[in-house]
């Protein structure tokens, strides 16, 4: 059996991802603690526990990686698996890393690129963060409001599921090519900051979308309260100091390069979602 393993298979672009190569008639293994009933292609799966890790393992060649969500030490939890993964001869290791600079994702990245067959996504930010539940996206949708220490900083804004269609093509491929790009740095079409994407909300949904400046303590105690871990919490509050300093204004060609589409603008998400601020 010739099979992808992707895990965090029910989130944003795990299950797009799903989708897809199911399309393309891959079979597409789900992993995630709660797999959804009647898929039969899915599996239990916990970082935590090596033993659901040699089970989703089992008769897969390829695998799609989504580390803990907000950790700031992955490592210890993954290196177990991608041990094992070596182990059952995987081919193709595909990490959904990060453009922007989080606690020990250099190192996640680095235990990645050690193993057979890899391959390193680094997205920008995700579009998805301004819905609901993301702490961002509910503070929209709830009180028409950005709150940010960014100020005029711009960030290559993604559509998860342009994150996906080039996983997707990556993970489609019968061969692997040894001079092929490992390292894939994933933009939208164009960086935008706060009052940009807050301006480009307001005009599809009628609604007025104010920035409001938000001291380090404030934006941490937001995102706790929201229920994001303390630690995860200050390093978001880090990334917004590297937005304000221009750090992530940044913006590739590589989803047109592997995809032969352009990325999805903020534009056409947001008169895609519009109706999901506009929710009471």
């Amino acid at each position: 059996m010739s099979a992808v393993l992707v895990t965090g298979g029910t989130g944003k672009t795990g299950s797009e991802l799903v989708r897809l190569l199911r399309e393309r008639g891959v079979v597409a293994r789900v992993a995630c603690r709660k797999p959804p009933a009647g898929d039969p292609d899915a599996v239990a799966f916990d970082w935590t526990d090596p033993a659901t890790h040699a089970r989703a393992l089992e008769g897969v060649d390829r695998v799609f990686l989504v580390p803990p969500v907000n950790s700031v030490d992955p490592v210890p939890v993954v290196a177990p698996f991608l041990a094992e993964a070596e182990r059952r001869g995987v081919r193709r290791l595909v990490l959904l890393g990060t453009a922007i600079v989080l606690p020990n994702s250099q190192e996640l990245a680095a235990e990645v690129r050690a193993r057979p067959g890899w391959v390193v996504l680094r997205p920008s930010g995700f579009m998805q963060n301004f819905l609901s539940p993301h702490p961002l996206g509910e503070r929209i949708r709830r009180d028409g409001e950005i709150r940010t220490s960014a100020g005029e900083g711009r960030i290559g804004w993604i559509d998860a599921r342009d994150i996906a269609s080039t996983a997707a093509v990556l993970l489609s491929c019968s061969d692997i090519d040894p001079a092929e790009p490992r390292d894939h740095l994933l933009t939208g079409p164009k960086a935008l900051s706060y009052p940009d994407a807050a301006a480009i909300i307001s005009a599809h949904t009628g609604r007025p979308v104010r920035v409001v400046h938000a001291d380090s303590r404030e934006l941490s105690a937001h995102y706790q309260a929201a229920g994001v871990p303390a630690a995860f919490a200050e390093a978001l509050v880090a990334v917004e100091a590297r937005v304000r300093a221009g750090r992530e204004d940044q913006v590739t060609t590589t989803v047109l390069d592997l995809t032969g589409h352009a990325p999805r603008s903020f534009a056409e998400f947001a008169q895609e979602h519009a109706g999901a601020w506009l929710a009471g």
